[in-house]
This record gives C-alpha cells, structure tokens and sequence, in this order.
C-alpha cells in the first residue's frame, strides 16, 4: 500500500477544509437569515409606540427681600418637564401588548448649555409642571420603572400602569444659572421663565439636547426598544419661556423595534 505524500495529504486537507467552511457558512447565512426575519417580523409587528410627547418648560428660583426694597434671586434654574406618551394601539389587553418591565437606557448629553449644571430626574405625575423635583430619582445613566396593575397607583416612585395609561414623566434641570442677582422691587416677580428675563439670562445659552433609549419588555418577553431625542424648547416665533412658561407639544410616529441584550 502507497503511502500518501504530503502533498495529497495537503491537498485532500484543503478540500476538507473548503467543504467545512461552505458547511460553515451556510450554518451561519441560515441563523443570519432566521435573525433577520424575527427582527423585521417584530419590527413590522409590534404594537408599541410613542405618538405624543409633551415639554413644559418653566424656571423657579430662591429669594430674598432685602431693606432697601430689592429682591436678591439665587438658585436660579430652568426646568422643563417631559411626558413622553407610550400607545399600544388597543383596548383589548393581552400578554403581547402589556408591559413587564420598563427602562430609560443610554442617556447622552448632545448639546450642553453654556450655563449652568444639567440633571435628569423622575418626575411625579402629580407635580408635573410645578419646580418640584426629588432628589432621590435623580437619574444618572438610566431608570427603572414598576410595573402596576392596580387601579391606583403611587407617582412618588417611578411607575407605570401595565397597560400603557400613564406617560413616563421625567424632569430636565438645569441650575446654578447665577449665584446672585439683585432686582428692583418696584413690580412684585413671578417666579417662573420671567425670572429669566429679569436676570438677563439669554436664551440661546440655555439651548440644550440629549438623547435615551425607552426598552420595554412586555410579558410574552419580548423586549423592545426605542430612541428618543429631546432638544429643549424654549421659544418660537410667537412667544417663549420669558412669558413665564413654554409648553411645546408634538406628535411623533416613534416605533419601538426587537431588542435583545
């Protein structure tokens, strides 16, 4: 019996090995395929969306009246509280459409102001668009909500109803506008987005933007997810926040796409 030279043996390896790595790639374009129609199947299929998002914009400030009938303002800051509605485009709940979990993920700061020190915080529902923010759900790079089927439940903590009722309400700070800032006394100040006005605070340097992925599992255990972007807005061509408040609202088609880990 002929011994096998090195060169058949490499060449018999070779075509081994052309087989193995055709045998390969077809295991890998299959799962790449099977991937690519569950991710387009509950993209195309999922029934969770954001159609409404709502920004009330304000500002709030400490004080104090001095002897001479001026008022010093300190702690200035300006706020702007965000309800960002989630639909699930039902009235007939089931475990595909209702919510296990949820979580805001990924905040980056875009565009920075020039003034000031930035932060995020959970905002109870109940105090939306008052200059009430609560320090212990200030919220550093994410946030994770619970999930209520009662009939009532409690905004002091960050909670959602299972079946979409509630927005998720979140609150941008921006403070330390001015250490002090002393104003005649002759008109008595409102503190809200006047205050702005009165410290000569300029608008544009308040200009600010950030973004954040909402991930949603619902109970069937599928997760999704969904980026948002909020530029904070301050003014348009008819008034702005120096009027002492600025509600923006818009009704965007934000679809939330598969996700996993």
């Amino acid at each position: 019996m002929k011994k096998l030279t090195k060169k058949t043996i490499f060449i018999i390896s070779f075509i081994i090995s052309i087989f193995l790595l055709i045998y390969l790639c077809n295991i890998a374009y299959s799962i790449f395929l099977n991937k690519l129609y569950m991710e387009n199947y509950y993209q195309d299929n999922t029934i969770f969306s954001i159609n409404k998002i709502v920004l009330f914009s304000s500002a709030n400030a400490n004080s104090v009246i001095n002897s001479n009938n001026t008022i010093t303002i300190s702690d200035l800051c300006q706020y702007t509280d965000i309800a960002v509605f989630i639909d699930n485009s039902t009235n007939s709940y089931n475990s595909e459409n209702t919510l296990k979990s949820v979580s805001i993920e990924n905040i980056t700061m875009n565009t920075s102001p020039k003034i000031g020190t930035t932060n995020l915080y959970y905002k109870n529902l109940n105090n939306f668009s008052t200059p009430k923010f609560d320090t212990e759900y200030k919220i550093d790079n994410s946030l994770n909500f619970n999930i209520s089927s009662e009939d009532e439940i409690d905004y002091s903590s960050p909670t959602l109803y299972n079946n979409c009722a509630n927005p998720i309400t979140i609150s941008y700070v921006n403070s330390n506008l001015i250490d002090s800032y002393t104003i005649n006394n002759e008109n008595q100040i409102s503190y809200d987005g006047s205050l702005l006005k009165e410290c000569n605070i300029i608008l544009n340097d308040l200009q600010c933007s950030f973004s954040f992925y909402i991930i949603i599992e619902n109970n069937l255990g599928h997760k999704y997810r969904c980026p948002v972007y909020i530029d904070i807005p301050l003014s348009n061509e008819n008034n702005s926040i120096y009027d002492g408040t600025y509600i923006y609202t818009y009704f965007p088609n934000h679809k939330f796409y598969l996700y996993t880990n």
